[in-house]
């Protein structure tokens, strides 16, 4: 069932055609960063397991610290004290900066793609205007030279 799950889960990330590259972009980020804040957990518990001081000893625990790492928050209830976890961890946070930021490049390009596209209808709004002037105008000079 899981599998079908995340079949479908990517195909409405990325499977959209005609979906701006940006949006595809964020949408894979997210997939990825999902996997491996899942990943990661499962990596982070059995790198500590068994470690002096160790608090990250169950999956709920690693889950909520790859949670809390991804987003950069790191309230430090929980972290890893081997080579490996802390290894674990900085791949956690880069995957995470770099999917919240592509996340928000995306949103970003989406508000600049709407206001120019308000700008453009504008644009054209303005121009129809002045060609329907310009028709008017035309006409009425039309209209003097024959009466003249």
């Amino acid at each position: 069932m899981l599998p079908g799950f995340l079949a479908r889960a990517v195909e409405l990330l990325l499977g959209r055609k005609g979906r701006p590259l940006h949006l595809k972009a964020a949408g894979g980020a997210t997939a990825v960063l999902v996997a491996v804040m899942l990943l990661g957990s499962w990596a982070v518990v059995a790198a500590e397991e068994g470690a002096r001081g160790a608090s990250l000893t169950s999956y709920p625990k690693a889950l909520w610290w790859s949670v809390e790492t991804a987003t950069t928050v790191g309230y430090g209830d929980f972290y890893p004290v081997t080579l490996w976890g802390r290894i674990v961890g900085a791949v956690v946070m880069v995957v995470g900066i770099t999917t919240y930021g592509m996340v928000t490049a995306a949103l970003a390009t989406w508000f600049v793609g709407r206001e120019e596209k308000r700008r453009h209808r504008l644009a054209q709004e303005a121009a129809r205007a002045l060609h329907e002037r310009f028709d008017r105008l035309e006409e009425l000079v039309r209209g003097k030279g024959e009466r003249d």
